[in-house]
C-alpha cells in the first residue's frame, strides 16, 4: 500500500515502513534513540521490532505499565526523569511503540522533553493504529477524565504494521473497531455498508479498512488539523463515550470499560440524539444499534447513574462558554457540529440505549 502523507506525518505500511525508518534515523544522525513501550509490548511487539532496526546509534528502552490509568502526568514525569538520566540531549528521538497510552503519553513527551525532541510513532493496536496514532494529538488524562492535557504535535513517520495485531486480544481488537465504526458514519457510508456486515468480513479484509480508516482520518485532519470546524466530526460519539468512560474508571463499583466500548455505547445514543435532533432517519438509527449492540453486547448502566455521567459531560474540551456540544448527523455520512443538546434528550438516549 502507498504511503499516506497526514499533515507534517507520513504514514508507512508494513515493511515499506522499516525501510523508511532506518533512512529517517541515519540521515537524523541521532545522538541516542529510546524506545518507549509499557509492559505488555515490551514483551510481545519489541523482540519483532528490534529485528527490523538496522543502525549503531546506542537504544535505551523506557517501559511504562500498560493502561489507561497510568496516563497521567506522574507517568510522564517518570518517563521526563529516564531521559534526564540516560543523557537524552535535543537530537535524541524516542520511538513510541504500542497502543493509544503510549502514542499519546510518548508524544507528549517527546513535544515538552527540553521544548521537543523528534518522535516515531509505531502502532501496535487497532485503535491506535486508525485513530490515536494519526492525527497529532498527544496528551494525558487529568484525573480520570479523558485528555485533559496535551498538545497538537505530529511525529515524522508512523508505521502501521498489522503484524502486531496478532498478538492482540479479541476485546481490544473489537475496542478499534468503534472508531472504524464511526468514520464510516460521519464520511462515507459505503465504508458504514462494509463494516457493519462483520459476518462477511475476513481478516484478509482488515489490511484494506485500515488503509480506507486512515485515509478518512486524514482527510478530516488535513483541512482542519487545530480542530476549529471540521476535525470536531472526529468527536462523534466520543463525547458521551468519554463521560461514561470515566465514570467507569472512577467507579469502583464498576469494571473499567475499554475506550471502543464506551464509544460504541456513546455512537449509539448520539444517533438517537440525531434522530430527535439532526434529521437522521430513525430506521438508520435502529440498524446502527442493532449493528453495535450485536458486536460489543450490551452494557447495563443504571438509571441512577445517568446524572453522574452527564455531570462529566461539563469536562469535554469541545465545550465552549459552558456549552456541551455535541456532533450529530443529519444522515449517515452527513455530520453536523457545535450542537446543543437539552438534558431530557440526554436521558431518553440512556433509556435507548438500555432497552
Amino acid at each position: 500500500m502507498d504511503p499516506i502523507r497526514a499533515n507534517n506525518s507520513t504514514i508507512y505500511f508494513d515493511s515499506a515502513g522499516y525501510t523508511s525508518l532506518n533512512d529517517y534515523i541515519e540521515k537524523g544522525k541521532f545522538s541516542k534513540i529510546f524506545i518507549l513501550v509499557d509492559d505488555n509490548t515490551h514483551v510481545h511487539c519489541l523482540p519483532s521490532f528490534l529485528t527490523h532496526l538496522n543502525t549503531n546509534t546506542s537504544i535505551e528502552i523506557l517501559e511504562i505499565e500498560a493502561g489507561e490509568i497510568h496516563k497521567t502526568i506522574e507517568t510522564c514525569s517518570g518517563v521526563w526523569n529516564s531521559l534526564s538520566e540516560l543523557d537524552a540531549d535535543r537530537k535524541s528521538l524516542l520511538i513510541n511503540l504500542g497502543g493509544g497510552v503510549i502514542t499519546d503519553l510518548g508524544g507528549f513527551v517527546a513535544c515538552t522533553f527540553k521544548r521537543g525532541i523528534k518522535y516515531i510513532n509505531i502502532p501496535t493496536t487497532l485503535l491506535a493504529m486508525v485513530d490515536a496514532s494519526v492525527g497529532g494529538k498527544t496528551g494525558v488524562d487529568l484525573g480520570h477524565l479523558k485528555n485533559q492535557i496535551g498538545v497538537i504535535s505530529s511525529p515524522d513517520i508512523i508505521i502501521i504494521d498489522t503484524s502486531y495485531l496478532n498478538t492482540l486480544p479479541k476485546h481490544q481488537m473489537k475496542s478499534g473497531m468503534a472508531e472504524m465504526f464511526k468514520h464510516g458514519l460521519i464520511s462515507d457510508s459505503n465504508y458504514w455498508k462494509k463494516l457493519s456486515d462483520l459476518s462477511r468480513l475476513t481478516i484478509e479484509d482488515l489490511d484494506g479498512l485500515i488503509y480506507e480508516s486512515v485515509l478518512i482520518k486524514k482527510c478530516v485532519v488535513d483541512k482542519d488539523p487545530d480542530e476549529q470546524n471540521l476535525r470536531k466530526t472526529l468527536n462523534y460519539g466520543h463525547t458521551l463515550g468519554h463521560a461514561i468512560e470515566s465514570y467507569f474508571l472512577s467507579n469502583t463499583n464498576r469494571p473499567s470499560l475499554l475506550h471502543g466500548e464506551a464509544v460504541a455505547i456513546g455512537t449509539v445514543m448520539a444517533s438517537y440524539i440525531s434522530t430527535q435532533l439532526a434529521g437522521l432517519p430513525e430506521e438508520d438509527t435502529h440498524e446502527i444499534k442493532s449493528v453495535l449492540k450485536s458486536f460489543y453486547g450490551h452494557i447495563p448502566i443504571a438509571e441512577n447513574e445517568y446524572k453522574a455521567i452527564m455531570d462529566l459531560l461539563k469536562y469535554d474540551k469541545k465545550n465552549v462558554h459552558g456549552n456541551i456540544n455535541f456532533v450529530l448527523l443529519e444522515a449517515i455520512g452527513s455530520p453536523k457540529i457545535d450542537c446543543i443538546v437539552p438534558d431530557e434528550i440526554i436521558r431518553e438516549a440512556f433509556k435507548y440505549y438500555a432497552a
